[in-house]
């Protein structure tokens, strides 16, 4: 069984520098027939700490630019893929959170993750805690955005939040709160997101052509769905799986396009074309690629980089809400 949801787009935006520029992108996107607009939670300039972690610098803080897209949009829905709850005061992010869903008219998608960039953590002077103790904080977060959207009395005990004696307010639009978005590759966290998210976004599988466990590519990518679906059980049906491929390119020559990602991974061009994570092709091809890895993989909202999302957006057009 897969997902049966219609396709949803986003684009993930990380490269606005100006006021004008990242309202004028907001618009576009939203004009081009996309869902969602997406920041990521990352904070380094350039400087040593940035090419450690393999980041390009991010000019706009998520949380006042989110703000900013919904206020110059009407329909389009704003996200941040991921929060990492090591970078925010818990009840906090929770109360922006529902401050962001309020002022846009319901339009947010709460994504929240572990963290996993140990560089950027050492840069903003961070613990970067053991995975398990990572994951175990974003249990007792989601748990709390949960509790602070009920508007009831706020009780949260936990070894990492401890958040009590008043109701969280204001409470958002979408009810019983903003879609979560939560993601990752492990088994831990996707189990947790089956059971707790209504969007599950699965990190992409690696390019080798067998993993650590024997696995190819496209047999990595059916487990982590697997993950998932035996979380969620009855409710797997409802959730959005979404996935961000490593490389998008409409084109004529998608072997052409691929070479040099393929020299970069040491793998053919033609083996790379049918990576889980990587779309190349003409329009044509990738709606077809698209609703076969519905099928195969469940994967029904897709969200590309900024600098794709002209030459996407004829995707978009043919297969959203479909």
């Amino acid at each position: 069984m897969t997902s049966s949801r219609a396709f949803r787009f986003a684009v993930q935006a990380t490269k606005a520098r100006s006021g004008g520029e990242w309202r004028t992108l907001a618009r576009q996107i939203e004009d081009l027939g996309f869902s969602t607009l997406f920041l990521a939670d990352h904070y380094l300039g350039r400087g040593p700490a940035s090419k450690e972690a393999r980041q390009p610098p991010q000019h706009l803080a998520p949380i006042t630019a989110m703000a900013v897209a919904a206020a110059v949009t009407e329909t389009l829905r704003i996200g941040c893929r991921v929060f990492c709850v090591d970078y925010h005061v818990p009840a906090v992010l929770a109360k922006e959170a529902a401050t962001l869903d309020l002022l846009s008219d319901g339009r947010l998608e709460f994504g929240i993750g572990a963290g996993w960039s140990a560089p950027e953590y050492r840069a903003m002077g961070l613990e970067f805690a053991p995975g398990p103790r990572r994951i175990s904080k974003l249990e007792e977060v989601i748990a709390l955005v949960k509790a602070h959207c009920s508007g009831e009395d706020l009780d949260q005990h936990g070894e990492f939040v401890e958040v009590s004696g008043y109701a969280g307010l204001p409470l958002p639009v979408q009810r019983p709160h903003p879609p979560i978005m939560i993601g990752g590759g492990k088994k831990r966290v996707l189990s947790l997101a089956g059971r707790q998210a209504d969007i599950v976004s699965i990190a992409n599988v690696p390019f080798t052509p067998v993993n650590d466990d024997g696995l190819t590519p496209h047999q990595e990518a059916e487990r982590r769905l697997g993950y998932v679906r035996d979380a969620a059980g009855e409710r797997f049906g409802t959730l959005d799986v979404e996935g961000s491929p490593f490389f998008t390119r409409v084109t004529d020559d998608p072997e052409g396009a691929l070479v040099p990602v393929a020299e970069a991974m040491g793998m053919p061009p033609s083996e790379l074309r049918s990576h889980p994570n990587v779309l190349a092709g003409t329009v044509d091809e990738i709606v077809d690629l698209l609703e076969l890895r519905r099928e195969t993989f469940g994967v029904n909202y897709v969200s590309v980089q900024q600098a794709d999302a002209e030459a996407f957006a004829p995707v978009v057009a043919r297969l959203a809400g479909k």
